[in-house]
């Protein structure tokens, strides 16, 4: 089947590849000027890539944000990365009959960037490159417990944080507290906490040889990760990233 080029992309990548060749961050008019374009499409195009975090934009003048930095690393990184640790999110889900994914955090959202299916019918899934709020979760108290104290406290001040502590039942204290938690005991326990009916875990990575943070977690329905299995599925991911950590 042939593709059809998509016009809005090649402009993108236009803007993109002027800003890589250029030291200075560029105003919507120089862009315009620059790649022949005109203004309004300049306008959209950039401020699209702006709230991705793939452009920033400090008064008015846009360059690349760190979003595209992190997306960078992953391609330069996450080829071996993905490699090494998907047969352990097989093991995962396997061993717990729960998906499994491997995340990486991107400012205030965690970025999945590759996962493995639980055979069951009735499961919980999510696509690759899909992009999550960072305190939802199991996963995002994995990723700040990766953090300095005062990191945390800055990233949960953060009024895209607030609405998804609102959701975990706690305030911002208690949430720190659970963090610390983490911190000390090495994982996060979720119960429906960010959707009702589903329990998560998650290992947070520390990975010497990446620049970039990651964490495995694996999310079931409540019926599927239940009291007397939790002890075990904890102790399983645990051994898991033991593995993946000495390998990095």
């Amino acid at each position: 089947m042939e593709f059809k080029r998509v016009p809005a992309i090649d402009k993108c990548f236009q803007i993109l590849e002027l800003l890589a060749k250029s030291k200075e961050p560029f105003g919507i008019t120089e862009i315009s000027n620059e790649i022949n374009l005109n203004k309004s499409t300049v306008f959209n195009i950039v401020y699209t890539l702006s709230d991705l975090g793939v452009l920033e934009n400090k008064d008015n003048k846009f360059g690349f944000g760190t979003n595209l930095y992190v997306l960078g690393k992953a391609a330069e990184q996450g080829s071996d990365l993905i490699r090494n640790i998907h047969p352990y999110l097989k093991s995962i889900s396997e061993k717990t009959g729960l998906s499994a994914f491997l995340g990486i955090r991107s400012d205030l959202k965690t970025v999945i960037i590759d996962k493995y299916d639980s055979s069951h019918d009735l499961k919980i899934s999510s696509e690759i490159g899909a992009r999550i709020p960072l305190v939802a979760g199991a996963h995002g108290k994995a990723f700040l417990s990766l953090l300095k104290e005062e990191e945390i406290n800055e990233i949960l001040s953060d009024e895209k944080s607030q609405k998804y502590i609102h959701f975990s039942g706690k305030d911002k204290n208690e949430y720190i507290k659970s963090v610390m938690k983490v911190k000390d005991e090495g994982f996060a326990f979720e119960d429906e906490e960010y959707l009702k009916g589903i329990r998560a875990l998650a290992i947070p990575l520390r990975l010497n040889r990446k620049k970039i943070q990651c964490a495995i977690w694996a999310v079931g329905l409540k019926t599927q990760i239940k009291e007397t299995s939790l002890k075990s599925y904890i102790d399983f991911l645990k051994e898991i990233a033991k593995k993946i950590e000495s390998q990095f």
